[in-house]
């Protein structure tokens, strides 16, 4: 017989020609010269030379230890000490009790959803990556959740956690802000047959996203496919004039007509407007010619108007200064005032007392005409 310590936080077994005999604990004990022990550090896992059925057969030991049985389908969290450790994969594992605080939360891949008690901290670890999908809905966003074709649940922003299987799963979003749709270079018709071009804008918001991405599909080409069936129709009630003259119109018609079969998509259209009415060249040229004849009839009724009213006023001074001598004296001396301010220098000839009376007589002759 041998006499063999074994320390705290160890164990040993007993091998007698490679075959298990027993468990030994901390503590001295005699064991047979032909017996070897193999010792174990508890703090680590148990990860025994020969088979676990055979060591488990043994009551003693099997109280021992924590045996952990991982499944195909399966993983499982280890926790030590309340902190997270490791993924195991499918196997079995064996931890000594007694030193370390093991914890072991066991997760059945089968299942796509990840139970709420689980921290998504832990599950952003690398060794959760090849395990995990993500799906990202942003602030401005609504998500839908559909797991195997099925539609689940809406989602508010925010990162989810799902398993990763076989079952496959889909998260659609949608832009929940007010969003603009463009109708560019629409062609068109008028009920007299002018070809013309519309740009058209429309302003929206999805307000039922379940009845925009289940209900419907594509529900934006379907928004703009009713868009432009209400401005063909709009545009082809009225001839080429008649639809200059109600270009602020067609915004109000597109809107009313379109409001409530948006409603069905889940989409609310706020406002809407014409950005440009774009015509033909040679429509562009004719409207051209008429708009500068138009301003043409317009500057001569305009300058016939100030004709007019001018021969009106001179007829009016006329009969007054018949009728005034002093206003006709004060007129000439206005003119010859007038006259005097544009030249530089005037000569004329006179002499003797009456001198001043010939040149005031000159000046008249010159400036003011004869009654």
């Amino acid at each position: 017989m041998r006499r063999i310590q074994i320390n705290e936080g160890y164990v040993g077994l007993v091998f007698r020609n490679g075959d298990y005999k027993r468990v030994i604990t901390a503590g001295k004990h005699w064991i047979s010269l032909f017996d070897k022990v193999v010792k174990y550090n508890m703090s680590l896992s148990f990860t025994p030379s020969t088979s676990f059925n055979i060591l488990l057969k043994d009551t003693q030991l099997a109280n021992l230890l924590i045996v952990v049985e991982v499944k195909d389908h399966e993983i499982v969290l280890q926790y030590v000490e309340g902190n997270f450790k490791n993924v195991l994969l499918p196997g079995r594992y064996a931890f000594w009790k007694g030193v370390i605080d093991y914890e072991f939360i066991k997760i059945d891949l089968y299942k796509s959803e990840i139970d709420k008690t689980i921290d998504k901290s832990i599950l952003e670890k690398r060794e959760l990556f090849t395990f995990v999908r993500v799906f990202q809905v942003q602030s401005y966003e609504k998500g839908m959740l559909f797991i195997d074709g099925k539609f689940k649940r809406e989602l508010d922003k925010g990162t989810y956690f799902f398993w990763k299987n076989a079952t496959p799963i889909k998260v659609e979003t949608v832009d929940m802000r007010l969003r603009q749709i463009e109708l560019v270079g629409q062609e068109m018709l008028t009920k007299d047959k002018a070809a013309l071009r519309i740009n058209f804008v429309a302003q929206f918001k999805v307000t039922d996203i379940f009845k925009a991405l289940v209900d419907n599909k594509d529900f934006e080409k379907q928004l703009y496919m009713w868009l432009q069936l209400a401005l063909r129709e709009f545009v082809g009630t009225f001839t080429l004039d008649e639809l200059l003259d109600k270009k602020e119109d067609i915004a109000k018609y597109v809107l009313k007509n379109v409001s409530n079969k948006a409603v069905d998509l889940g989409v609310q259209v706020k406002d809407c407007g014409v950005r440009d009415v774009i015509l033909p060249g040679e429509v562009k040229e004719i409207m051209n010619q008429v708009l500068v004849a138009q301003k043409k009839a317009q500057a001569n009724v305009i300058m016939r108007r100030e004709e007019t009213a001018s021969t009106r006023s001179l007829l009016n001074t006329a009969k007054l200064m018949e009728d005034n001598a002093m206003l006709y004296k004060l007129k000439e001396m206005e003119y010859v005032e007038k006259i005097a301010e544009k030249i530089g220098e005037i000569t004329v000839a006179g002499g003797g007392h009456n001198g001043n009376g010939q040149i005031i007589s000159q000046l008249k002759s010159i400036f003011a005409p004869e009654k």
